[in-house]
């Protein structure tokens, strides 16, 4: 007797996700370029010819990671860049959130950090468009507020790429205190919120 339809579909999910939480796995040590698919599916424990079913090529799965990083940040994003009365208010809620999903998801911000730069274009392509999106949404936010009266959409804009800069820059700061000393994280936090204080009285005196 065969499978039905929706547990051959959850069975093909499961194996999906093994490849991706393997090669995430991998790519700790590595980056994307010298991810062999044999090593992935070995990982997985399916054989290679299982691959094929859900990915073209690691190229292939490596875009698939992307989506898996970043893909579901873009609720958190909106809510770091939500309106508040306090700008210092704001700023301890977006470097607490980051710190939270850095300690949650560390691969997955290693993965991003690494392959932004990295030497497999498609990836580069497909991180570059999530962080595109991340600036739109931020200028979205940005436009809603009093303090944007007078400014050009071109200078929203760079002004929201700054702040998805720096909130890889936060990432990145969070990820190295993570089996650190206590006061590691607490240095970083703080050095994280100067560093969006400073972007924040740019932005107060752009228009002076």
């Amino acid at each position: 007797m065969g499978h039905t339809p929706g547990v051959r579909q959850a069975q093909k999910q499961k194996t999906r996700q093994a490849l991706l939480d393997a090669a995430l796995g991998l790519l700790e040590e590595q980056s994307l370029s010298s991810l062999g698919l044999r090593e992935v599916t070995r990982a997985a424990g399916v054989a290679p010819t299982a691959f094929y079913r859900h990915f073209r090529s690691t190229e292939d799965l490596g875009v698939a990671l992307v989506e898996e990083a970043l893909g579901s940040l873009h609720p958190m994003i909106r809510t770091t860049m939500s309106p508040v009365e306090d700008d210092d208010e704001r700023i301890a809620r977006a470097v607490e959130l980051i710190a939270g999903h850095v300690a949650a998801h560390p691969a997955h911000v290693r993965f991003v950090a690494r392959e932004r730069h990295g030497g497999v274009q498609p990836v580069r392509e497909a991180i570059r468009e999530q962080l595109a999106r991340f600036a739109e949404e931020v200028k979205s936010e940005l436009a809603t507020d009093a303090s944007a009266a007078g400014w050009s959409d071109g200078d929203l804009r760079m002004l929201a790429g700054l702040y998805v800069d720096q909130m890889l820059i936060t990432a990145s700061l969070f990820l190295g205190t993570l089996d650190a000393p206590r006061e590691e994280h607490r240095r970083a936090a703080a050095t994280a919120t100067r560093q969006l204080r400073l972007i924040g009285v740019g932005r107060r005196h752009w228009l002076d």
